[in-house]
């Protein structure tokens, strides 16, 4: 058995990296659609499709549990997989399967409550609003998913999203430092101006975007509190294999990377990041 990480492309490496160092003796399969990144531009029904197929194709490589290391396909797509193609998946393979995403992580991470609370609406008037911001990708914006689920938690939490179109197909590439952090600082600008002041916190709502976090926090107000999705996500799987003994992470350590894209070794961004070169197989 593996566990098996699927992105649109390398941004998932983050959440990767961390459950590497969280699981050393677990077996794990990285899978990147590069031949369709980035997804945040796409039409929901397009997102949808290319998500079942990256998950099928890492159950054909032997994973039962797959983490969509991907806020675009989490927030589009996994619902609707989950209720409409993984119950005759599992039927048809007679396997236990399962398909978990990082968006619910997350949100239990910027809320520090769990998934299932939901707060009673008082209507009682909130002494001091905590600002978050999201920086996503336009089809995770669209969606209004980090507004929804913590407005249901958190009534003393406020939620922007600033979609940032060019900003995962730029690290995708291999853009230049000088030029992400233009675009960073870009974005921060915009979305504080639309606040009317910088905000308390923010979610990196595109895991592209952890591979230049010290970008985001240079453009932020000093101090600012960044919620890591990889961290997030390790917590998260942990304590569901305790919960799942069904499903288990393998014990030979074995890793494997895997394109859909141009095999081979990937840009300079993206092996700093990994602490070295790495070099993705075709799918």
């Amino acid at each position: 058995m593996a566990i098996g990480v699927f992105d649109s492309g390398v941004g998932g490496l983050t959440v990767h990296r961390r459950l590497v160092d969280r699981f050393p003796q677990a077996d794990l399969i990285y899978l990147a659609d590069q031949a369709n990144t980035p997804y945040g531009g796409r039409e929901g029904e397009e997102i949808v499709d290319l998500t079942r197929a990256g998950c099928e194709a890492l159950f054909d490589r032997g994973c039962d549990l797959v983490v969509l290391a991907c806020n675009t396909a989490s927030g589009v797509a996994l619902r609707r997989l989950q209720q409409t193609w993984l119950p005759g998946y599992r039927k048809e393979k007679q396997r236990s399967v399962n398909v978990l995403g990082i968006i619910v992580p997350t949100i239990e991470a910027a809320t520090g409550l769990p998934w299932e609370h939901e707060a009673e609406r008082r209507g009682d008037k909130v002494e001091k609003l905590d600002v978050l911001a999201v920086f996503a990708t336009p089809a995770t914006a669209r969606s209004r998913v980090y507004e929804i689920e913590i407005d249901k938690r958190r009534q003393d939490v406020a939620v922007f999203t600033e979609p940032c179109p060019d900003l995962a197909r730029m690290i995708e590439t291999g853009a230049g430092a000088v030029e992400l952090a233009t675009q960073v600082e870009a974005h921060v600008k915009a979305i504080s101006a639309r606040i009317g002041r910088t905000p308390d916190r923010a979610i990196l709502g595109c895991t592209h975007y952890e591979m230049v976090a010290d970008m985001f926090r240079a453009a932020l107000k000093p101090g600012a509190p960044l919620i890591h999705q990889p961290d997030a996500t390790a917590d998260a799987l942990e304590a569901y294999l305790a919960r799942h003994p069904e499903y288990t992470a393998g014990d030979s350590g074995r890793r494997v990377f895997l394109t859909t894209g141009k095999p081979g070794a990937q840009n300079a961004l993206v092996e700093t990041f990994w602490g070295a070169p790495l070099s993705f197989e075709q799918a």
